[in-house]
């Protein structure tokens, strides 16, 4: 159950840490990078497939030993150091590949990745050791 807890706490966080990171950041910096390669409406079942995948990596990789081993600082160092792979693989790749694609873009987007995941994971840890009575 603590697994549900904790990758429920993760869904909402993101969740909202997101939208305000794409409204308010991501999709200006993008729009101005990228121009017209945008597309007009976001493919709505490759982004649901993401916001579900994602945090399940979270969960396994950084929350859950964290939980095992008594430690937030764990949960926020392994989620962040996830966070960090994985946006470095996608920003990594479109750098090397997207001609419009820029380092300031790049390192951004992984610098929030590694914070949103680390601060998600922290996050989802706390709910647990809540649920547990820890």
């Amino acid at each position: 159950m603590g697994q549900l807890v904790a990758y429920g706490t993760i869904l909402v966080a993101f969740g909202i840490f997101d939208a305000i990171w794409i409204s308010q950041v991501a999709l200006p910096l993008y729009r101005q990078v990228l121009g017209d390669m945008m597309i007009e409406q976001v493919r709505i079942i490759p982004a649901v497939i993401f916001y579900l995948l994602f945090p399940v990596g979270l969960v396994v990789f950084a929350v859950m030993p964290a939980v095992r081993d008594g430690s937030a600082l764990a949960a926020f160092g392994a989620g962040a150091l996830l966070g960090a792979l994985c946006y470095a693989t996608y920003d990594l790749t479109n750098y090397a590949t997207l001609k419009t694609w820029t380092l300031q873009v790049t390192l951004i987007d992984i610098a929030y990745g590694t914070l949103v995941a680390g601060m998600c994971s922290w996050l989802a840890y706390l709910a647990v050791q809540m649920y547990l009575g820890r």
